[in-house]
């Protein structure tokens, strides 16, 4: 099955392809008009962009939406986590506000919501996280986006920031793979009912 992705990010392309790829899913990329994220969730602003996709091409559409909430910043930066702070700061912003906080106040964590919208109105969603906190420092080169400050907590990658994972570790434990799996689980029994 062919699925367009409503993104721009190829790193996120990778992780979709990677992931989706055993259930026979051929993630491509179309020219898309950007729509207008105005959820006040991940989950709305991935079926926003999703829809939109799904409606302009007319084919299977599928989107994520996710981000970073920092628990000492009151769960920011959240669904604004791309538009934070202008592009190639948004790490050192991050860091800079929690320059004084103390290590057991740096809890965070990633929210990956992701949504498919089928041409005849069917819709999928799925919601993954992933908990850790924010190291002091950029680590590693790996990754994107806030991954060299996310400090992840949970076993199999604890330890390592996002940036210093290999990205099977990455992807055994990361938001974007845990709603990546619990997606692929609901797509394989919906395309069994089809």
């Amino acid at each position: 099955m062919n699925m367009i992705i409503a993104t721009h990010n190829r790193h996120k392309v990778e992780e979709f392809s990677r992931i989706l790829a055993p259930l026979g899913v051929t993630i491509q990329t179309a020219e898309l008009t950007e729509a207008e994220e105005t959820g006040e969730t991940f989950r709305e602003n991935a079926y926003i962009k999703a829809k939109s996709a799904c409606d302009e091409t007319g084919l299977p559409c599928i989107a994520d939406d996710s981000g970073l909430s920092v628990d000492a910043l009151h769960g920011e930066p959240g669904v604004y986590s791309a538009r934070y702070a202008p592009e190639g700061q948004r790490k050192q912003t991050v860091l800079k506000k929690l320059e004084n906080v103390p290590e057991a106040e740096r809890g965070a964590h990633f929210t990956s919501a992701i949504c498919c919208v089928f041409p005849n109105g069917d819709v999928l969603e799925a919601e993954g996280y992933c908990y850790g906190r924010i190291s002091r420092e950029c680590r590693g080169t790996g990754g994107f986006g806030y991954d060299p400050i996310f400090l992840c907590t949970e076993a199999g990658c604890a330890g390592k920031t996002f940036g210093e994972a290999t990205s099977e570790e990455k992807d055994a434990v990361s938001h974007r793979g845990k709603s990546l799996r619990l997606f692929a689980e609901k797509l394989e029994n919906y395309l069994k009912q089809k």
